[in-house]
């Protein structure tokens, strides 16, 4: 019988894994450190540790044949540097050590498509591309990369292990964080869209590929994880009419985001709180990136993605469920 460690467990993709591992008679042990797991079951063992912490964390490895890594930090300013790079890096490296040192029998590691880094607007990214060290690179982007390089390095130290790479992960978490913020900004009244195009998964679908991979002899290899390639236009209309919201109506320009992230960067200045808007996020949603899933699909003969449809009314139902509660 597995003892499955999974970290990160409060976030939406933590979240849905538990949900998923739980139903298929699982037992876990579950790390938080900030929201509470809103799952109680007999099988599921929730604890605290520090990532950093090499001491608490070989605890937390003790009797665990399998490991999730879900836990990260997204942040895209660069005042937060020191804590992306301990939290993505560092809390990774210690993670691999302590799988190394306790003979786990494979950990899939959560990256991000940030970590495959920027291309060509008329590439399609597959997992193939060498990452480049550019100064487009956003902060977080660079700490995922290294956060990989941690787990490659595990990999030649004998530790069998798979990474995902997920596209912007969809679904219904806290919609006053992380992607999901989005739809509480649709559903609030957003002006704004943009016609970038980026890559959007399902949290389900994620999960799923996760627990796939985690059952197969595949390791020393990374998969992207991404649904459907849509304009950031498409999907904000695709939330307005789920929610039966006026769609937004202004369409984004080129000089007009350039002096938004400037003044939003005066702004946090003065005032010391987190920018809302960022250079980066402001490049991400005016540029093109298209990525390639079929990687995933050939190795997992009976997986299948979500359509985008279902994606994004099931993520609205359960959000305006939440909120007429």
């Amino acid at each position: 019988m597995n003892k499955i460690l999974v970290t990160g467990g409060s976030g939406l993709l933590g979240n849905e894994l538990i949900h998923q591992l739980l139903e298929q008679g699982n037992t876990i042990r579950a790390i938080i450190n900030r929201s509470p797991i809103l799952i109680q079951h007999p099988n599921l063992e929730i604890i605290s540790c520090d990532l950093l912490d090499v001491v608490t964390l070989e605890d937390a490895m003790q009797n665990i044949t399998q490991v999730y890594h879900c836990a990260g930090f997204v942040n895209f300013s660069k005042k937060n540097k020191e804590i992306l790079y301990k939290l993505n890096t560092e809390a990774t490296s210690n993670l691999v050590n302590a799988a190394l040192r306790n003979s786990v029998q494979k950990l899939v590691h959560v990256s991000s498509i940030a970590a495959i880094g920027r291309t060509n607007d008329s590439e399609t990214i597959t997992e193939e591309k060498k990452w480049t060290n550019h100064k487009s690179n956003s902060i977080y982007a660079q700490t995922k990369h290294l956060g990989e390089m941690e787990v490659w390095r595990g990999i030649a130290e004998g530790l069998n292990a798979v990474i995902v790479n997920p596209s912007i992960i969809l679904g219904p978490g806290n919609w006053n964080e992380g992607s999901t913020a989005i739809f509480k900004k649709v559903h609030a009244g957003l002006d704004w869209y943009s016609e970038g195009i980026n890559g959007f998964v399902d949290v389900r679908d994620v999960a799923n590929a996760m627990i796939q991979l985690m059952n197969t002899s595949i390791t020393a290899e990374r998969f992207i994880v991404s649904g459907h390639n849509f304009s950031y236009k498409e999907v904000v209309f695709a939330i307005a009419d789920a929610f039966k919201v006026k769609r937004p109506s202004k369409k984004i320009k080129p000089l007009l985001a350039e002096l938004v992230w400037r003044l939003e960067a005066a702004r946090t200045f003065f005032t010391r709180h987190e920018p809302l808007i960022t250079k980066e996020t402001v490049h991400t949603a005016q540029s093109v990136s298209n990525y390639d899933n079929k990687k995933l699909t050939t190795a997992l003969a009976n997986f299948e993605y979500h359509s985008f449809e279902d994606t994004i009314k099931y993520t609205c139902a359960v959000l305006q469920q939440n909120i007429n509660k």
